[in-house]
């Protein structure tokens, strides 16, 4: 009997993975929550539209292009499961939602592309409507053909930030300014290991000279200061604070607002993979050899879901997984090596974009109590204040039961990360002291239906 492979996302890494085992004479099942392949770097936009690839993913319209060719090929010899939710993760099984189906699908080797998310350092006001992540925002481009509003501010940092604004620039979106959080040095100091990779260092050059040419203000070493708004109309503006201590007021009808990118790791931690502090990016991650093996036997995890590397070393990623499975299934494989080597350069210009645009872990400190950190929930960094100095919690499960932040529908995907600084900064202990949200079944809500069919 032919051992049962499961891949998990149909992104970069899950594309490949399922190529190479494919190779291997093996018919894997996919699992992709979305509707088509491609992930959220490479989505697909829907039937009968007709922009172009290199209208919609830019400088990686090449890249895009192959990896929606290669799936496409794949597809006869794979079992593909679009539009599938994956739930929890017990020993040997997945538990699966495709609208209010439930199944469950045993596994001799799992392979998790999970890509990543957004990672949110709020700001005050930034529950306004009108404020979306970087990747929303993205996803409204690249899935709808849309804007996040006529005269938007993208805020934060990292590489995301200049590619959208890239690609808003390129749908003919009118962007009042780019405002980056990390100072121009920042860049300098890093060039050595961002010079790992000149051909991707190229195209953030290039994603800045589009900037230039549309003529986007863009300002480096910024402090947010607020999200103006109001209830009926949502955004009306942002204020920064400049580098050399001047305040900036922006008028503007959206935002878009993100700090780089986290892996997405809950099924891992569903799947009981360990875990260990990265004391450079300030966040848990799951542990994991060279080659993508995790701390569980027959569980693998690739991509961006495992360390945020980029598109081109997720495809890497995925293959390396994907051989890891296969040599632990007993059969012969090669080209390991190669892939060890090549991604050990991704990793080097990674560490350099991690210095380059930092997470501002400073600004938890700063937030006003009355910032809401915890948007689901409607919890301020105040109440997370005041839950450490009346109840002595430091540990963010213990925070979270005092406090109900990271309960909420996101479950801390998008304030986990922010509410530990929070509250490392309040109780005075390192960030990894105060450790990290423990994830839950189901990683998404469940329709009723599907619940009451469960039990």
């Amino acid at each position: 009997m032919a051992a049962r492979v499961i891949v998990v996302g149909a992104g970069p890494a899950g594309v490949r993975a399922a190529q190479t085992l494919v190779e291997a004479g093996y018919r894997p099942t996919v699992i992709d929550e979305g509707r088509r392949d491609g992930g959220q770097i490479y989505r697909r936009q829907p039937e009968g539209f007709t922009r172009s690839y290199d209208a919609l993913y830019g400088t990686e319209a090449a890249r895009a292009q192959a990896l929606h060719r290669a799936f496409e090929e794949l597809a006869p010899r794979i079992d593909y499961l679009p539009e599938t939710l994956v739930w929890n993760i017990t020993p040997g099984e997945l538990h699966l939602s495709a609208g209010d189906r439930y199944r469950a699908l045993a596994f001799d080797a799992l392979i998790v592309c999970s890509g990543a998310t957004d990672r949110i350092m709020p700001v005050k006001g930034w529950h306004h409507a009108g404020t979306y992540s970087l990747g929303g925002a993205q996803i409204a481009l690249k899935s709808q053909g849309c804007a996040i509003g006529m005269r938007p501010v993208l805020l934060g940092t990292g590489p995301l930030l200049y590619l959208l604004a890239a690609q808003y620039v390129k749908a003919g979106v009118d962007i009042v300014a780019v405002l980056d959080t990390s100072a121009s040095r920042r860049r300098i100091r890093a060039l050595p290991e961002m010079t790992a990779l000149p051909a991707a260092l190229w195209k953030g050059l290039k994603l800045l000279s589009i900037l230039r040419r549309a003529n986007v203000p863009v300002h480096r070493g910024v402090r947010p200061l607020e999200i103006q708004g109001d209830p009926g109309d949502g955004v009306r503006g942002v204020s920064v604070e400049l580098s050399d201590g001047k305040r900036l007021e922006l008028k503007c009808d959206a935002v878009a607002l993100g700090y780089h990118l986290r892996p997405e790791t809950q099924l891992a931690d569903l799947a009981g993979c360990a875990f260990e502090f990265d004391e450079a990016g300030r966040q848990w991650l799951p542990r994991v050899d060279d080659d993508g093996r995790s701390s569980i036997e027959g569980v693998y995890l690739a991509g961006d879901g495992a360390r945020v590397r980029g598109a081109d070393a997720a495809e890497r990623a995925g293959r390396l997984a994907a051989l890891a499975a296969l040599r632990d299934l007993g059969e012969n494989v090669r080209g390991m090596d190669e892939l060890r080597h090549s991604l050990a350069r991704y990793t080097r210009f990674a560490d350099g974009m991690r210095r380059a645009f930092a997470w501002p872990a400073q600004e938890a400190g700063r937030l006003p109590d009355e910032t809401i950190v915890c948007r689901c929930e409607s919890i301020t960094a105040g109440d997370i204040r005041e839950v450490v100095r009346a109840t002595g919690a430091c540990e963010a499960n213990r925070a979270k039961a005092f406090s109900r932040v990271g309960m909420g529908r996101c479950q801390g995907r998008y304030c986990g990360h922010a509410a530990a600084e929070v509250i490392a900064c309040e109780a005075g202990v390192p960030l990894a002291q105060v450790g990290r949200l423990r994830s839950q079944a189901p990683v998404k809500p469940l329709t009723m239906a599907l619940a009451e069919e469960s039990q």
